[in-house]
């Protein structure tokens, strides 16, 4: 069976930390790069944080440090989800510095999408920045590249304004250099990370699982996703399993796009399920997720992280 071959963009971020670890042990999947983006936290936790995860998860994946700040927009980081370094729950060792790649990220990802004898799926689970730059630097990369899988926008109401997500929210020029890139994007919204969830029991089967299912626990009790009585939100993870078992999911062909200027509205996905624009599809969009297969999938997916 020829693996996927993927590049994982991230803020890691605690569900980043879950979503990286199931991707990683997953038989189906060849990880041939990470590379970091200003979106959780500041860029230099979240690349700390990545290099922290391959040593304590003994993973040789390279690592590419992206873009700091949103093309244009101020910054901003969800500290208060996360804790001030992106992922406070649990003592990592310090890594060392030998995955840590010299290229920018927008390089590296040029690099290994045009060298690849496949096609290389690029699964997006923070601010889309770095893939935005990376179309526009080197458009010659998007016949190469199979598809965009990202895990932002909703569909309904937002957790960073009153329409957006956050991940869209943080840069929303970058996720409209995407949406209308014309490569294939395929979206896994807020709406689905919001029937996500891992319940308190759950929580308690993996911590009992192995070493990896007792770190996630510990990152669990200081995350704010959700809360660990009424059931954690794995966002993240919820565009791993796209990738993997796209049936759980249903899913529309349609239009989206991404607001820009709206006084209240800006960074809200504008996702065209009826059709009112006439306008091409560029997107598949998932509207719904199969909450017990996914369950099932993800507490299968942590038994394989040893």
């Amino acid at each position: 069976m020829n693996k996927k071959q993927v590049i994982i963009d991230t803020d890691p971020g605690i569900d980043d930390a879950v979503a990286l670890a199931i991707a990683l042990f997953s038989s189906e999947i060849d990880v041939k790069l990470i590379t970091t983006v200003a979106g959780n936290v500041g860029l230099n936790h979240v690349t700390q944080n990545a290099l922290k995860l391959l040593k304590f998860l003994n993973k040789d994946i390279p690592v590419a440090k992206g873009v700091g700040a949103p093309l244009i927009r101020e910054i901003m980081d969800a500290s208060s989800i996360h804790g001030e370094t992106g992922m406070e729950g649990f003592i990592f060792e310090e890594p060392d510095d030998h995955l840590l790649l010299k290229e920018h990220a927008v390089n590296a990802m040029r690099e290994v999408i045009m060298t690849s004898k496949e096609s290389v799926t690029i699964i997006g689970i923070g601010p889309l920045t770095n893939i935005a730059m990376l179309l526009t630097m080197y458009p010659e990369t998007k016949t190469a590249i199979k598809e965009i899988i990202f895990m932002g926008g909703s569909l309904t109401r937002g957790n960073s304004g009153v329409m957006s997500e956050y991940n869209i929210d943080f840069d929303p020029e970058a996720a409209k250099i995407v949406f209308n890139s014309g490569v294939r994007i395929v979206m896994v919204g807020l709406d689905l990370g919001l029937k996500a969830l891992i319940l308190p029991e759950d929580s308690t089967e993996i911590k009992e699982m192995n070493k990896v299912g007792d770190m996630f626990y510990h990152l669990f009790k200081r995350y704010r996703g959700g809360n660990m009585q009424s059931g954690l939100t794995m966002y993240d993870s919820t565009a791993i399993a796209y990738l993997l078992r796209p049936d759980i999911f249903d899913v529309v062909d349609t239009f989206m796009d991404v607001e820009l200027t709206g006084k209240y509205t800006k960074g809200a996905t504008i996702v065209d399920l009826e059709g009112f624009l006439n306008k091409e599809s560029n997107a598949t969009v998932c509207v719904d997720i199969n909450q017990i297969e996914f369950k099932k999938w993800f507490l299968t997916s942590n038994k394989k992280c040893i």
